[in-house]
């Protein structure tokens, strides 16, 4: 299924045959161009960078790549192939047709859940704008250049939802989705994560291998919705979603490497050595994961839902892989583990499964996160390093759900404040920590050069070295 670039808006939906839908995305069009211009990437706008594009949405051959200034990408409306006969595959609905345009009932709902998606999307860009000033290499600097443009893609996928199906409400909520600013206090973004600062590269590296892995699995549930245009966007950004958990898994990795290296030629584990030579000691970057992971548990909102138990019984929202479940994809009578706090103790309790859906996809996003943590702990101990990188507890530094409010361990200990305020500083980045990391990030442009903290990748991307002129400055 080839994607159309003749068009002012790339497409593979036939926008052409619909005029009035056409006219008002294109009158959209140029606020979108603004808000690029005055929130994307800073001093980016005359760099010739090379840059995937969409060209299909089939899985073989799907992008090419090549030099795009970025305010002349080609941003674009791309579905996955339509799967004929398809089905509802779970809640009430299941075995009817997947919906080709929103039921009634659901309007509201559906309308809120693709507003909150949406307003993801040009939120992290936003949070990333100033990276470019302190990038490690060219490299990187070209990587966090293609997750933003395809987070602004994301952002069009969401706002085609809206136009197409949603009539003038659809159209208001496009526009407010350029209005709304990462972390301003009059007009914020919908959700508290995406109002954080990403201040430094370790902290990028560790928003897209957490927070963007979050969005993988957020957009894997809607994938298996009931409403099939949002099933097939979904789809389909799940296809660029997953090169973001790639840069920030090895760029995290890269460091950690760097790290190690340096401590087996100095024969020292000394943080305050490690932090003279040039590089991140390891338990810091242990505290920026327990921060970053604590910060997105919260993005899967409460353990026990109504509104997550409603979007599953009336289609909208599907679990991870839904149909690779084999239960009644109904969970009438089925029971779900979750932890809670009763008497002083973290304890396991159980309660109607379909009231569990956000647990149940924290738990499959925790899984995830581990595996990927495993591969990182394989760094250390090639180089005879002894030590593990730890996720922790999932009470730990909670503001959403049943362990706001308590005070957790990264071992899951139940704390008082007090102990708290004596022992959080050795669980997650101090002001002293992060100037530190601040302190490293110089600008490194030259090709085939890194900053002193991170490694060199093990290979390039497309197949070209790694000294690559990944970024051409004009």
């Amino acid at each position: 299924m080839a994607i159309d670039y003749s068009e002012k808006i790339p497409n593979n939906v036939d926008l052409a045959s619909n005029k009035t839908l056409q006219r008002a995305l294109e009158q959209w069009q140029p606020g979108f161009q603004q808000w690029w211009a005055e929130m994307g990437p800073e001093q980016s706008q005359t760099s010739d960078v090379y840059l995937r594009t969409a060209i299909s949405v089939e899985a073989k051959g799907w992008a090419q790549f090549d030099y795009v200034k970025m305010p002349d990408y080609r941003w674009g409306i791309f579905l996955a192939p339509a799967e004929e006969g398809r089905k509802v595959n779970f809640g009430a609905h299941k075995g009817e047709a997947a919906w080709q345009e929103v039921p009634g009932e659901y309007r509201s709902t559906l309308r809120r859940i693709i507003v909150t998606q949406g307003d993801t999307e040009p939120a992290s860009v936003e949070q990333q704008r100033h990276l470019g000033h302190t990038c490690p290499s060219l490299y990187d600097l070209r990587n966090l250049f293609q997750v933003n443009v395809e987070e602004g893609r994301h952002l069009w996928a969401m706002v085609y939802l809206l136009h197409a199906h949603f009539g003038r409400d659809g159209r208001e909520e496009g526009e407010a989705l350029l209005e709304r600013r990462s972390g301003d206090a009059d007009n914020p973004r919908i959700l508290t994560a995406f109002n954080e600062k990403t201040p430094d590269w370790l902290s990028f590296f560790m928003f897209t291998f957490i927070t963007d892995r979050d969005g993988k699995f957020q957009l894997a549930a809607l994938a298996e919705s009931g409403f099939d245009p949002l099933s097939r966007t979904c789809r389909f950004m799940l296809t660029e979603e997953a090169h973001h958990l790639f840069v920030g898994e090895s760029g995290v990795a890269r460091i950690i490497q760097r790290t190690c290296e340096v401590m087996v030629q100095h024969k020292t584990d000394d943080p305050v050595k490690l932090r003279s030579l040039g590089v991140i000691d390891l338990p810091t970057i242990q505290k920026y994961l327990n921060f970053h992971f604590s910060v997105t548990s919260d993005l899967y909102g409460a353990e026990i839902s109504s509104n997550a138990a409603s979007f599953y019984t009336n289609g909208l929202k599907g679990r991870y892989e839904e149909t690779k479940i084999t239960d009644d994809h109904s969970l009438e009578g089925s029971e779900y583990a979750y932890m809670d706090v009763v008497n002083d103790q973290v304890v396991s309790r159980h309660a109607q499964a379909v009231t569990l859906l956000n647990e149940r996809l924290r738990d499959d996003w925790v899984s995830d996160v581990q595996a990927a943590i495993d591969r990182w702990n394989k760094v250390p101990a090639k180089l005879g390093v002894p030590f593990q990188f730890t996720l922790p507890h999932k009470g730990f530094n909670r503001k959403i759900g049943l362990f706001a409010g308590h005070h957790i361990s990264p071992e899951g200990k139940l704390m008082s404040e007090v102990e708290w305020t004596h022992q959080h500083k050795n669980w997650m980045p101090t002001e002293a920590d992060r100037l530190f990391v601040h302190s490293l990030m110089g600008r490194v442009v030259a090709p085939g050069k890194f900053a002193s903290y991170i490694a060199p990748p093990a290979r390039g991307i497309n197949n070209q070295p790694v000294e690559f002129e990944y970024v051409r400055f004009n």
